[in-house]
């Protein structure tokens, strides 16, 4: 185990909890800008990160943080960056930029109650769309939602290796609640850091030549004898650029999205809870999965028949699941803490055959166990 993590139990809140996995996977480089309520990743990471032979770098706003965590990615690190509402919408252009040059990097968002400075110091789901939507053009991210300490510390660890292995931004989606909330943490014995793999080098090599399965075959870096020509502009295998090429920009638009898309499945990470007998299902993420989940625990102590489909990927989102569900159960509710966004893509891929039911929250507010019993109960057929 590296310094960070001497400790196999910890009591972490879920901004350190995320340090530690970010750490444990091998980050050695942070860029960030202090921001409500993410300023405690930055905080903790400016403490470990130096003890593991890392770079904390405090930056000047955000856009220079995440183009600055791309740099350090191509320059043979692991990098990421941590901010929230504000700080991310600045982001956005480094995230297409990434997206489109194929860079490794975890983003954490500790969401917070927006539109604009919105509530600074309180929880919100605002910003799921954001992360999938956030920059021009078309590209696709991966997205993961914990819903405790522990998954703060696992998922950011899975993000670092979803991000290498796919090349492509990752998020962690987070919030005030789960960022501030102090829980034990279980740190697995011998975890070894994530393996950034080097493609073979040959007299040949292209910096954007994928396989059959469009992804590139390994992560490689500045001043390691490859010649690597990064730009923004659609290109070609080389690097070159192609912008007055269509067929070739049209190739490598539908590469970077595709390579998402068609393993959606090897992606998909959800807690499945009783869903076989269930009439109502709760489908939920993050924070609102604390108390959806104790809903339905106690109403099945009383005979209902209730599950919980419990989302840890949500980019891409596991339409297949929700298709599936929607087959045997006749209701599905979705609550989060904004105005219906998730609700929207099971609405998609219920496609009429389950009804499907919002619980939208706003105000910085949590729904509580009773708030969810009493929805579901609203919808169990007598």
């Amino acid at each position: 185990m590296d310094k960070a993590n001497r400790k196999k139990v910890k009591i972490l809140p879920g901004n350190e909890a995320v340090a530690d996995g970010a750490i444990a996977a091998g980050c050695r480089f942070f860029s960030g800008y202090p921001i409500t309520p993410a300023t405690e990743v930055a905080e903790a990471l400016a403490e470990k990160l130096p003890l593991n032979d890392g770079v904390f770098m405090q930056m000047e706003d955000e856009i220079s943080s995440i183009c600055t965590a791309i740099g350090a990615s191509y320059g043979g690190m692991l990098a990421c960056t941590a901010s929230s509402g504000p700080g991310i919408t600045l982001m956005q252009e480094g995230v297409g930029y990434a997206a489109t040059v194929e860079a490794p990097i975890v983003i954490i968002n500790v969401m917070r109650g927006g539109p604009s400075t919105g509530m600074p110091t309180a929880a919100s789901q605002q910003d799921i769309y954001q992360a999938k939507y956030g920059s021009h053009g078309d590209y696709q991210i991966i997205a993961l939602m914990p819903t405790s300490c522990q998954e703060a510390f696992e998922l950011t660890y899975k993000a670092f290796e979803l991000a290498l292995k796919y090349r492509v931004p990752v998020y962690v989606l987070t919030d005030e609640i789960i960022g501030h909330t102090r829980e034990k943490v279980h740190i697995p014995e011998g975890l070894k850091p994530v393996e950034r793999k080097k493609p073979k080098l040959t007299k040949d090599y292209k910096t954007f030549e994928a396989g059959p399965d469009g992804l590139l075959d390994g992560m490689p870096a500045f001043n390691e004898g490859y010649k690597l020509l990064i730009d923004g502009q659609l290109h070609k295998e080389d690097g070159n650029r192609a912008g007055h090429l269509p067929d070739v920009c049209d190739a490598l638009t539908r590469r970077i999205n595709n390579k998402i898309t068609d393993h959606a499945s090897d992606l998909y990470d959800c807690e499945e809870m009783f869903l076989d007998d269930a009439e109502v299902i709760v489908v939920c993420f993050g924070s609102p999965a604390r108390p959806a989940i104790r809903a339905m625990k106690e109403l099945r102590k009383q005979g209902r028949k209730v599950g919980c489909l419990k989302i840890r990927t949500i980019w891409p989102f596991p339409e297949e699941k929700v298709k599936e569900i929607a087959q045997t159960a006749h209701t599905l509710i979705v609550p989060e803490m904004n105005m219906g966004q998730v609700v929207q893509e099971v609405e998609r891929a219920a496609a009429g055959q389950a009804e499907v039911f919002s619980m939208t929250l706003l105000g910085g507010l949590l729904h509580t166990p009773q708030d969810i019993m009493t929805e579901i109960e609203k919808r169990i057929v007598k």
